[in-house]
């Protein structure tokens, strides 16, 4: 068996991106041919995604597209394992790629749009990058003619999409910005879902000034309270950030527009992540090496 020389490594990792031990693994596998090396790494591709794909990937990415004239929109959550690699140039690039393919079906049936190229170029990423990257999940705004979509994105991890009836692209720029830093629970308040309603109701009920008030009391001063809930997290009643002097709702009647809807994605949110050791880890694969 040839003796590989960290020369080798070196152009191999250079030409694949691959990590030092991986390449001298290739390598010796390979009796120290870098094209025969190439290749097998190349039909192992598949493989290594698959092994990958046990790992929890929370980090990443939200990217957003929206036609020229505002009629329609497309976000979605690509993710990765480390922030470290959700700002990847290779990472960013797939990103951009994924949504434009998002973009061009019109669709957010993440296994439809992820065609067989799509899921080549993901695995080779995977191989290229030593990190799980997975599509999470997709939105599609199309709200029809009349209505306007805007688009916003903060540090690449929280996305949104609005939807004003008539108004203005910028405005409806500025209504995604607004949520990206408000998350607002609801678009108006008759949109809060109940059962929210209700366990507001209950934490407002077991507070301590409610104790011995008699019923008739006690439902007026719930009443007021859960319609200053309403007015702090429905969208259209909050004071708008650009200028908290008058509420969203207030902002986009002056563009012309009426608030309809938004949608927000934030990354990572909703996965459970496993706490895990990386000095134990290190060393554990240090052990394997």
């Amino acid at each position: 068996m040839a003796a590989i020389s960290a020369s080798q490594v070196k152009e191999l990792r250079e030409r694949t991106g691959l990590g030092m031990m991986e390449c001298k693994k290739a390598l010796t596998e390979a009796d120290g041919d870098i094209d025969v090396a190439i290749e097998n790494l190349r039909k192992n591709s598949g493989l290594k995604a698959a092994k990958k794909a046990d790992r929890t990937a929370a980090e990443g990415a939200v990217v957003t597209k929206v036609a020229d004239d505002g009629s329609y929109g497309v976000m979605v959550e690509i993710n990765s394992e480390t922030d470290f690699v959700a700002r990847d140039d290779n990472f960013t690039a797939f990103a951009n790629t994924i949504v434009d393919a998002f973009f061009a079906a019109k669709s957010d049936d993440v296994a439809t749009v992820m065609n067989s190229d799509l899921e080549k170029t993901r695995e080779e990423l995977v191989q290229k990058i030593g990190e799980n990257i997975s599509v999470r999940r997709a939105v599609v705004v199309e709200p029809g003619e009349g209505s306007t979509v805007g688009e916003y994105v903060h540090g690449g991890r929280i996305g949104v999409l609005t939807v004003l009836k008539g108004g203005t692209v910028d405005a409806a720029r500025d209504v995604a910005m607004h949520v990206a830093a408000i998350n607002p629970a609801a678009t108006r308040p008759e949109d809060m879902p109940q059962e929210q309603l209700d366990e507001e109701k209950a934490i407002i009920l077991a507070q301590p000034d409610m104790a011995g008030k008699p019923e008739n009391i006690a439902e007026k001063m719930v009443q007021g309270r859960l319609k200053k809930y309403l007015a702090e997290n429905s969208l259209t009643e909050q004071a708008f950030v650009k200028n908290p002097d008058q509420t969203v709702a207030e902002y986009v009647k002056e563009a012309g527009g009426e608030v309809t809807s938004f949608t927000r994605f934030e990354v990572g949110e909703g996965i459970e992540v496993e706490e895990v050791d990386f000095a134990q880890e290190v060393m554990e694969q240090a052990g394997r090496a």
